[in-house]
């Protein structure tokens, strides 16, 4: 087995999802609803905001799943582990283009039956995309 130290791997490039990524300030949440640019990536709703935040992360994100569709929440929280896996997956194409910017993103899980783990990576890499031609294009 090869020692790697710290500097020898890309930190940066590391598929996680640390805490320190996930959106929990109600006021930007509140500021992202009310402010902020929506779209459909079915069954995805994208809901993102260009604000400061109190991360090192150029991005905060939030999940959920309707409690109106899906009754048990064994099934919302298997939607949203989809999601966050798709995501953590995908995240590194908008980080790439975020040169000092911060962008709050609540992605809603709008499809009336459970998907699989493609269309939720599918429909994931869709709203990646478009959100990246959004936010290029604010420039």
């Amino acid at each position: 087995m090869a020692n790697y130290s710290e500097n020898s791997i890309d930190s940066k490039r590391r598929f996680t999802f640390k805490k320190e990524e996930r959106l929990t300030s109600k006021k930007v949440i509140d500021k992202l609803f009310s402010e902020g640019d929506s779209f459909l990536a079915f069954p995805l709703k994208v809901v993102f905001f260009e604000t400061p935040l109190s991360s090192k992360y150029p991005v905060q994100v939030a999940f959920s799943v309707g409690k109106r569709n899906f009754k048990l929440a064994v099934h919302r929280n298997k939607i949203k582990r989809k999601m966050r896996e798709a995501y953590r997956l995908k995240k590194f194409q908008l980080y790439d283009i975020l040169d000092d910017k911060q962008v709050a993103v609540f992605f809603l899980f709008i499809g009336k039956e459970i998907p699989d783990y493609k269309l939720v990576n599918s429909a994931m890499e869709k709203a990646i995309k478009k959100m990246i031609t959004e936010i290029s294009s604010d420039k």
